[in-house]
């Protein structure tokens, strides 16, 4: 049987994508992001964590992260977790948990150009759709 590995987040940029390519071109966009907890601890106290996340995306969705996020955005994010490990330029062996995205979606408000995107999706969504009667299967 076949494994699991999925991450589904939702939670804000906390800086601009930074765009590289790798050595056969293909664009890559990395970024964190936070997640934020909030619960009540046994003495009714509010209490809140933030958790950050090590993101990568890569074609084409790579170019549109560059484009269009930006520190503080809203996004929702599907994919899968990666951990790896490197050294340091110090020869110190590092490890790192990263979420390969494999979706991408904005959400909350956004820049001008992302904004009028939102709109027509919205003014899409907006529009009743009409069904005949006749068409139901039912």
């Amino acid at each position: 049987m076949a494994g699991v590995n999925k991450a589904i987040l939702i939670g804000n940029l906390g800086k601009d994508p930074e765009l590289r390519f790798t050595p056969s071109g293909q664009p890559v966009a990395t970024f964190s992001l936070a997640t934020n907890r909030k619960w009540k601890d046994k003495n009714g106290q509010a209490q809140e964590m933030t958790d950050w996340h090590n993101i990568v995306v890569f074609g084409r969705q790579a170019e549109v992260c560059k484009e269009y996020l930006k520190k503080g955005r809203l996004v929702y994010l599907e994919g899968r977790i990666q951990n790896r490990t490197y050294e340091d330029k110090d020869g110190v062996k590092k490890y790192r948990s990263e979420i390969i995205v494999t979706q991408m979606t904005m959400l909350g408000k956004a820049a001008a150009p992302a904004e009028e995107i939102e709109e027509s999706v919205e003014a899409e969504l907006e529009t009743p759709q009409q069904t005949q009667d006749d068409d139901l299967p039912f």
